[in-house]
């Protein structure tokens, strides 16, 4: 259990993007899945920092979103954080950028701080082993300059998660072991072959690390997103993000542009359950289902051996007779009618449709 001293220096900043494609018609650019209500009556940004709870402080809580969702992200969390903890990033860039955004934001208020970056849209259900395990990991941060990342087991061989290959345990019985290397999104065959072995985990994109440990790493790699951080301002940092934030920060995740460079990354095997709920189909291990394999919200009717379907009504009855293996989706203003086969192919959609639905 970390000293109170530790946790008073400790940060989590939450990760809120997203294009709002994938679980479109539901989800728009403005709404995007961190903003929907897929699994109760808490969006899951609400929920991610709800988590946090018994963790840091909430005013040591900062949500990263970007100007189109600024006005959605504030609503769901109003009454939670203030406004001010929400900031947005004046164009969409990518991991690297939140990760300086955060260490920047962190390091200007607190030049002991340590901070954990979250995404908002993962969905975990055992809150108490995450606390646990999260203030593990600040911890370690306050004691240690290697970047930290959390693993998670792998369930099967994805294609859509990067991996971590694991290499020994770190010394002591703090639960790390030394990550060897990071991989990109691999091919069924290679995928299978890291499941096997049991030496690879998913990675699940939540990383921990010190303010300086992080600042240093990026004097070496990436001397643009340093110099972000050093300068980062310590009140209102909305003017220094309109001036600097175009000029400064690269297109990059954070993993290409740090960690895979990094001279020593650390990571915790999650104890706790986790899903990142990237397609439709993640929902049916959360959704009722019926005797013929339906998994459905809202007011759905199925019948004639309607089978193995995923149907969310927003208002609107939806009415299966006698299909299978569809997604269905209806809100006021479009229906997704998709095979389970092709919702990766969603995003395809977008070029096609009309912009008032996007």
């Amino acid at each position: 259990m970390p000293h109170l001293k530790e946790i008073s220096h400790a940060y989590v900043c939450v990760m809120a993007g997203g294009s709002g494609e994938r679980f479109w018609p539901m989800s728009r650019h403005r709404t995007p899945k961190h903003l929907l209500k897929l699994f109760s009556d808490r969006t899951l940004v609400e929920e991610t920092v709800r988590r946090l709870d018994g963790v840091v402080a909430r005013e040591n809580i900062f949500v990263l979103t970007n100007e189109a969702q600024l006005e959605g992200t504030r609503a769901a969390l109003e009454g939670l954080l203030p406004a001010g903890q929400i900031i947005a990033e004046p164009a969409k860039r990518d991991t690297a950028a939140a990760a300086a955004l955060a260490t920047g934001l962190v390091r200007a208020r607190d030049p002991e701080g340590v901070l954990a970056l979250l995404p908002a849209d993962a969905y975990i259900r055992d809150t108490a082993t995450f606390a646990k395990q999260l203030r593990a990991g600040l911890a370690r941060a306050s004691e240690t300059s290697a970047l930290l990342t959390f693993a998670i087991k792998p369930g099967h061989a994805a294609t859509g998660f990067g991996y971590l290959e694991l290499g020994a345990a770190v010394e002591g019985d703090s639960g790390f072991r030394r990550v060897v290397r990071f991989v990109e999104k691999p091919d069924p065959a290679t995928a299978a072959r890291y499941v096997a072995s049991g030496r690879f985990a998913w990675n699940a994109g939540m990383f921990v690390w010190s303010a300086n440990a992080f600042l240093a790493e990026a004097e070496l790699h990436t001397p643009k997103l340093a110099k972000f951080i050093r300068e980062f301002p310590r009140g209102d940092p909305n003017a220094y993000l309109a001036g600097r934030f175009l000029t400064l920060m690269p297109k990059v995740s954070v993993d290409y542009a740090i960690l895979e460079k990094a001279a020593a990354v650390e990571t915790l095997l999650a104890e706790f359950d986790w899903d990142d709920v990237g397609v439709w189909t993640a929902l049916p291990a959360y959704l009722p289902r019926d005797a013929e394999g339906n998994a459905t919200r809202g007011h759905v009717v199925s019948i004639a051996g309607a089978a193995n379907n995923i149907a969310l009504s927003n208002g609107r009855v939806v009415a299966l007779v006698g299909v299978k293996d569809l997604v269905v989706v209806e809100t006021a203003d479009a229906v997704l009618v998709c095979h389970r086969s092709a919702v990766d192919e969603i995003k395809k959609l977008m070029p096609h449709l009309p912009k008032d639905v996007l």
